[in-house]
């Protein structure tokens, strides 16, 4: 899994932790803590089922998400219309609600061939590096 990855990559530098989307409570949004989201797609362009109920609750509790920096991750598959839609729909829920994306979008395309691990840590490589 690729968030796992990332903590890999990361702990020995890095206080890291792994939370599904399923299991976050949007209360819990901290402003010392630089978030890393991975997300993919799901049927036409939907929030696969562990991201939903994260959605859901950004929706309807509408945190003031001002001072949270994050970076996003998106996999999908660009043979598809909705190609990283899911994904999308994370990062404009974030935005909207105050939060601030720092860093490339990173995407990985199933339809490529390559590995979602190594898009992933290739990506993971810029997101800390100084601008």
């Amino acid at each position: 899994m690729v968030a796992d990855d990332f903590v890999d990559a990361l702990s020995s530098d890095h206080d890291v932790e792994s939370i599904d989307m399923s299991d976050f409570d949007v209360a819990d949004f901290d402003t010392d803590t630089f978030y890393l989201v991975v997300c993919s797609t799901h049927g036409d362009g939907e929030l696969p089922s562990s991201a939903r109920p994260f959605g859901a609750a950004l929706d309807a509790e509408q945190p003031d998400l001002s001072g949270i920096r994050y970076s996003i991750f998106g996999m999908g598959d660009s043979s598809y219309e909705t190609y990283s839609h899911g994904s999308e729909i994370i990062d404009e829920k974030l935005r909207a609600l105050g939060a601030t994306r720092e860093g490339v979008y990173g995407r990985h395309d199933a339809s490529d061939g390559s590995l979602p691990t190594d898009d992933a840590l290739a990506w993971l490589e810029g997101v800390f590096e100084p601008a």
